[in-house]
């Protein structure tokens, strides 16, 4: 197949469907670790054309959504700061911090600016020398590679006034913490896909072996989704626990070796706490010491950072897998995209936005129409 709407197939969709009804015989519960991989179960109904015996986990897959409350908090006190020019992609401006957001500094007069690039953001320190110019890098082992380059090029130009927050985190230590976990029911995995495009699958085989639980490379389009799921059950039921790369058009099993090459050479790994989690070791990047000076949290002292997390949002539990977004009693009534409580609402990759956006007529949760939502989950979907 090479275009994406045959990965959108209905007769393959319902082929494959019949393959993993044909194939369990008892309950497995799967996690996908990608908010991407969410978006596209929920919003094609995915998990509810799957057989029962096979149970879907959002796991922590939003890199917005697990970007700690200390690191916004810092990011909204350096926002404000005269003289400071702040960058960020879209989704970052909406995400609570304890007690404003990003849009607000900027209402307050903050300059607060969207880019679509970290070298946006390079460019903008070139052309304002006089102000100190900070990009608020975030993401995954996907956005990692653009940021580290950003900070290379600009000690490379010379451009003294641009530094980066940094608040990078790995999947691979996640899903680590996630099998540790004394309440995990986790049995098998959908890799992202895209992490794996960079870092490639040499950290997962460790995992699979140490933990057994099988491992899929999974892709991102409806058929992508139920062939990792296929791929998963079919492990499970043998008795397998290996590592499989059921997305061949994006992996190779190295990677991308000139963007690992670029993340060895500014970042460091470094212990990282993910909001709603707390602290998994060795799960996050910071810059090395031959970068540091272009390290936002050293140039800007920001202290006695008095974090307040609201006591009704319980997106922590959905970030773990142990809760559905729409069994949380703030979901769809204090906590909505227009005012959420926690990031996964907010957040184009968050499981609270994606069951707000696709599902909550089907739950009943009242809320104003919407073209994109007047209908259930189901009708529509291009999978059924």
């Amino acid at each position: 197949m090479k275009y994406i709407d045959e990965f959108q197939d209905p007769g393959l969709a319902r082929r494959l469907l019949d393959e993993i009804r044909a194939t369990v015989t008892r309950p497995w519960a799967l996690m996908e670790v990608c908010g991407g991989q969410t978006h596209t179960i929920i919003r094609h109904g995915i998990d509810q054309l799957l057989p029962p015996e096979v149970e879907l986990i959002h796991g922590p897959g939003c890199p917005v959504c697990v970007t700690p409350l200390e690191v916004i908090d810092k990011a909204l006190e350096i926002a404000s700061r005269p003289g400071v020019i702040f960058c960020s992609f879209g989704d970052m401006l909406r995400v609570p911090g304890t007690d404003r957001d990003l849009f607000q500094v900027r209402g307050q007069g903050g300059d607060v600016r969207v880019v679509y690039s970290p070298l946006d953001a390079l460019r903008i320190a070139q052309q304002n020398p006089d102000r100190e110019v900070v990009f608020f890098g975030i993401g995954f082992e996907t956005t990692a590679p653009p940021n580290a380059m950003t900070v290379h090029q600009a000690r490379k130009l010379g451009i003294r006034n641009f530094s980066l927050l940094v608040s990078h985190v790995r999947v691979p230590p996640a899903i680590e913490a996630i099998m540790r976990s004394p309440d995990c029911r986790v049995q098998g995995f959908l890799a992202a896909g895209h992490v794996c495009s960079v870092m490639g699958t040499a950290e997962y085989p460790e995992l699979a072996a140490r933990h057994r639980v099988p491992i899929v490379v999974t892709g991102f389009e409806p058929l992508d989704i139920l062939e990792g799921v296929r791929r998963t059950v079919l492990q499970l039921e043998r008795g397998e626990h290996t590592v499989d790369n059921a997305y061949p058009r994006a992996v190779l099993p190295d990677g991308n070796p000139a963007a690992r090459a670029m993340l060895d050479d500014v970042f460091e790994v470094t212990d990282r706490a993910w909001r709603g989690i707390g602290v998994i070791p060795d799960s996050g990047w910071r810059l090395s010491e031959r970068y540091r000076e272009h390290d936002a949290e050293h140039r800007f002292s920001v202290e006695g950072i008095d974090t307040r997390e609201p006591a009704e949002c319980r997106s922590g539990e959905v970030l773990q897998g142990l809760l559905k977004p729409h069994e949380c009693e703030a979901f769809g009534t204090t906590c909505t995209p227009r005012s959420p409580l926690g990031a996964t609402m907010v957040s184009s990759e968050g499981a609270c936005a994606a069951y707000y956006l696709y599902r909550r007529l089907d739950l009943g949760t009242p809320s104003p129409k919407s073209p994109a939502i007047d209908s259930p989950a189901l009708e529509g979907s291009s999978v059924v």
